[in-house]
């Protein structure tokens, strides 16, 4: 989902913030936003969207029925991209590994750490109570999927950087949120969308905390807070990438219009960008200007590359539609 990156430069000179700095700097902006985010936050119960009387039992143990794709009537398209949503969500053991590395477990930044995993926990749960109960997906295969993509972690691109990590998931948690609502729009189970609702309210909340804090980085090191997002930017990836068959998958969830480059440019790069005023920024030196600039052509490229997609899937459309007369 990226063109090839711009060449850059990595001196800061002499005056960068240190990461110990930065973490110190910004706590009192992290207990404002704890604050703000425990006030609007909603309790759900993710039992609540599950049908227990729809679940009967599988094979083993219990001598239940086995698996059938006709088992349910959530659409193909829907599958694929629950089973992705599900085991990204899965990896939260990692995820939780990484920023509590970065940002640490005392103060405000801890409680931040704690209550972020406490409600990306509830997303797993969820997604797979529904797939299990409502026999969308075959348990089996899950399962083995589970234990393949968990078995080999999750390593953060960005974990060489306390700006970087922050910037990543800034728009990160923007992506999972379209992912998720997108993905409940084509399940073809009103539940199911429901469910990814709530999901993705989650999803758009943690949106907003690391978008603010990300906001007040660019005050206080705009140098190096303009570098971090020019360099996720042009480096994104999805924390599921290493889910096994992603490749496939991503191909299918892209063309069904649950998650593609048009969708990535408009939808999750540009809102952050054009709230935080990136482009705009003024008073920055020769690297933080460089960034700017960087930032700016890559996503003149990256517009280009999804109006490719864009003409490439009406086509494919009108002769699926052709075919259908």
């Amino acid at each position: 989902m990226t063109i090839a990156p711009v060449q850059r430069s990595t001196s800061l000179g002499s005056s960068a913030w240190t990461d110990a700095r930065l973490i110190l700097a910004l706590e009192e902006v992290v207990e404002k936003e704890l604050d703000r985010h425990l006030k609007v936050a909603k309790e759900w119960m993710p039992h609540e969207f599950v049908p227990w009387s729809r679940g009967r039992d599988f094979p083993g143990l219990l001598d239940g029925e086995a698996w059938e794709p006709g088992d349910s009537k959530v659409t193909p398209l829907g599958r694929v991209s629950l089973v992705v949503n599900l085991l990204t969500e899965d990896n939260l053991p990692s995820y939780h590994h990484e920023i509590a590395t970065m940002f640490g477990r005392e103060g405000a930044w801890g409680t931040w750490v704690h209550r972020w995993t406490a409600e990306e926990g509830r997303h797993g749960i969820a997604i797979r109570d529904y797939l299990l109960t409502t026999r969308a997906v075959d348990p089996d295969e899950l399962e083995r999927a589970r234990m393949s993509h968990m078995s080999e972690g999750f390593t953060s691109d960005n974990a060489h950087s306390m700006l970087q990590s922050v910037a990543y998931v800034a728009f990160q948690e923007l992506a999972t949120r379209i992912s998720h609502r997108n993905t409940g729009h084509y399940a073809g189970c009103p539940l199911a969308d429901q469910l990814l609702a709530k999901i993705a309210n989650d999803e758009n909340l943690h949106m907003v905390f690391y978008r603010n804090l990300l906001k007040a980085a660019l005050e206080i090191a705009p140098d190096q807070a303009m570098r971090a997002v020019a360099d996720v930017v042009t480096d994104f990836r999805m924390p599921g990438h290493g889910i096994p068959g992603f490749e496939r998958a991503a191909a299918q969830i892209a063309l069904g219009g649950v998650y593609n480059l048009r969708i990535h440019h408009d939808d999750v790069l540009q809102p952050v960008l054009r709230h935080l005023k990136v482009m705009e920024i003024g008073g920055l030196g020769p690297e933080g200007l460089r960034a700017q600039e960087e930032l700016g052509v890559f996503l003149d490229g990256l517009d280009a590359q999804a109006t490719k997609f864009d003409e490439r899937l009406a086509a494919r459309q009108a002769r699926v539609a052709a075919r259908r007369q």
